[in-house]
């Protein structure tokens, strides 16, 4: 009864700090639900990170190491590297059992600088930019049938992306459990035409199409340049294997759930990435598939024709269900750093009746449909891509680092420490790469923009001048009211 007492005083007195009056006889405690279980980490892993990558990625490895053998060898690395880059994130994520992914544990870590400017870059640009493009390329696959021997108009495919936005949006709003569910269909979905490509891939190379397999490393151009931009266009198909990190709060038995879906996640994925490449080069030689503008569509054409409709439509499904699977994960994101006072406050509110993030959701919905206002974003995408790869050599550094700093965690999964060290130093090498293969102004523009997050932190968070906070409360206030959320309570145990 002393304890249940507790919970009712605190939870009294934070509705009094907030100015905001609940009516309840019993106390509720608002937190997110536990509503993710194996199977559906293991789906949101494999839904998030297949989406129009694997559809899209294959030209570019190819055309940075020009040949058959190496491009399959670029394939399975990155799988690897996805895959030691995770368990360092299950060590993380199981020692530090909060959402948020590397923002609670470059928090710290490195305290809150580094994860102010983390969640400055991703809130605003890496994340809401790539949830735009991933509607964009659902929108342009799901279009095309409309319009036969013709790219779709602009209007059309930016309309049908922001509608994808919007639903998206919408679903994970109203429920975990229904976000959840959608994912776990569109990754079986996403999985039919994988599988029909792999199939067929086997079938060809059983008839004997193996003549594109013979002097597989011949006319190769591989130098430390083109491998780092080989690895940076694979490893952005590979991207979202650590998306389960940022749910961490409401997965079921984080301790078993978490690594068991990583290491059953990423290499199922790993091994669907090589078997489809094979299968490209079953029907292409290394130049059509250069040509080719879409390589999917173009194997569907040669194998599966009359039936080669089916490859745009689970494209679509393949591609809507990677745009999901990001949302869900990255509106925790804004929810946490929203929590720790580096957003506004509203965004760590909790609805009352659905108990999900529903402030941080929306926001980053807003975000990603402004992003697809502009013309053309994807070399906006490509250069801010790198910016990733700061933040998570960074965040594998920071288990490092806590080895020594933070002995008294207790850490239920414990990789050999040779891992983190190995990520950390690939991490600094896909982020030289690019900047000594092709140097341009861009990367520097990056770099001045997350450093620009110094001075919002300073003047907003650091000194908190009251100019602002008289602004921002009264729009929290009637905000909170129109979405009925509340702040999360915290458990006394």
């Amino acid at each position: 009864m002393g304890e249940e007492s507790l919970k009712r005083r605190k939870g009294e007195n934070d509705k009094t700090e907030d100015g905001q009056s609940i009516q309840s006889h019993e106390p509720q405690i608002t937190n997110l639900q536990k509503q993710v279980g194996l199977i559906s980490g293991i789906c949101m892993i494999v839904g998030t990170i297949i989406g129009s990558g694997i559809f899209i990625s294959p030209k570019s490895v190819l055309a940075n190491v020009g040949a058959v053998g190496p491009c399959l060898t670029i394939w399975a690395a990155c799988g690897v590297l996805a895959t030691l880059g995770a368990l360092c994130f299950a060590e993380l994520g199981t020692m530090i059992t909060k959402s948020g992914g590397e923002y609670p544990y470059l928090m710290e870590a490195f305290g809150p600088i580094p994860a102010f400017l983390f969640s400055w870059t991703s809130l605003l640009v890496t994340k809401p930019s790539s949830f735009a493009i991933i509607c964009l390329s659902f929108a342009e696959y799901a279009s095309a049938p409309f319009y036969p021997g013709c790219d779709p108009p602009q209007v059309v495919i930016k309309c049908l992306a922001a509608a994808a936005i919007v639903i998206i949006t919408i679903v994970n709003s109203l429920s975990v459990k229904l976000g959840s569910y959608l994912q776990n269909f569109l990754t079986a979905a996403k999985m039919i035409i994988v599988t029909i490509i792999i199939v067929s891939g086997i079938v060809l190379l059983a008839q004997g199409k193996t003549e594109n397999f013979k002097d597989s490393f011949k006319d190769s151009t591989i130098s430390f340049g083109t491998i780092g931009l080989a690895f940076y266009n694979g490893l952005w198909a590979y991207d979202g294997w650590n998306q389960l990190n940022y749910i961490t709060e409401e997965l079921k038995n984080p301790y078993r759930n978490l690594p068991l879906s990583i290491i059953i996640g990423i290499p199922l994925v790993t091994v669907c990435y090589v078997l489809i490449n094979i299968s490209y080069f079953t029907v292409m030689t290394s130049t059509e598939l250069l040509q080719s503008q879409a390589v999917a569509v173009t194997f569907g054409d040669r194998v599966l024709y009359p039936a080669s409709w089916i490859v745009p439509l689970f494209v679509a499904f393949s591609t809507i269900g990677s745009a999901n699977g990001t949302c869900f994960t990255a509106g925790r994101l804004v929810y946490v750093a929203g929590r720790e006072g580096h957003m506004l406050k509203l965004l760590s509110y909790i609805s009352v009746k659905r108990l999900t993030p529903a402030p941080a959701i929306i926001f980053y919905g807003i975000i990603a449909i402004i992003y697809i206002i502009p013309g053309d974003i994807d070399t906006l995408i490509n250069y801010f891509s790198f910016a990733v790869w700061i933040f998570y050599g960074l965040t594998v550094l920071a288990l490092v680092v806590m080895r020594f700093t933070r002995k008294d965690l207790n850490r239920p999964v414990k990789i050999p420490i040779i891992i983190p060290v190995l990520v950390t130093l690939v991490s600094i090498l896909l982020i030289l790469a690019p900047i000594i293969s092709e140097p341009e102004l861009a990367y520097l523009y990056c770099v001045l923009f997350i450093i620009s997050g110094l001075i919002v932190y300073v003047l907003l968070i650091h000194f908190k001048f009251n100019w602002s906070q008289k602004i921002s409360e009264p729009i929290t206030m009637h905000l909170q009211m129109l979405l009925e959320v509340v702040p999360a309570e915290e458990v006394i145990e």
